[in-house]
């Protein structure tokens, strides 16, 4: 595999494009993590893709049309420089299927552990201490602090939280 071109497809059709690329024989690598929100109450689990409105396509310079790929349903188009896609290095998609685990899934991890002692570092709740609930997919975490005399759960970018001393 020389590399991959990088899909920029339609809102919330990642698996569409995937399945119609597919279909057409082509490689086709989306990458999906399990993610777990709030919804009506109530935690779930979704299966997510990693790149919201991105996909990659194998590509080999000597025998990958790439024009058929623009018309594909659900593509919106590709990531090009000038008249050529851009390519994505193979080293790229090799490191995320490394993390994936058995169900094909990218294992997205974070530096702490829930229930690890943090500090923020940064913005309007500085110094305060915390414990740390999880990551978001956003590279935000969730932190439980005790404010006025109950635990709130707040939402703050990853590089404000260091682990406490």
């Amino acid at each position: 595999m020389t590399g991959w071109i990088v899909v920029h497809t339609h809102a919330h059709a990642e698996a569409k494009a995937e399945h119609h690329l597919r279909r057409q024989g082509y490689e086709v690598y989306l990458p999906r993590y399990r993610k777990t929100r709030r919804h009506a109450r109530r935690l779930e689990t979704v299966i997510r893709p990693l790149f919201p409105g991105y996909l990659f396509v194998g590509f080999e310079a000597d025998a990958t049309c790439w024009r058929p790929i623009q018309s594909t349903i659900g593509v919106r188009h590709l990531i090009r420089a000038g008249d050529k896609p851009v390519l994505a290095p193979g080293w790229i998609v090799d490191g995320l299927r490394r993390r994936e685990d058995e169900h094909g899934l990218v294992e997205v991890r974070s530096s702490f552990v829930k229930g690890e002692r943090v500090r923020i570092e940064s913005g309007p709740l500085c110094d305060q201490l915390g414990v740390f609930e999880c990551a978001d997919d956003n590279d935000r975490v969730i932190v439980l602090l005790d404010l006025l005399g109950r635990q709130v759960r707040v939402r703050l970018p990853m590089e404000a939280v260091r682990a406490a001393a």
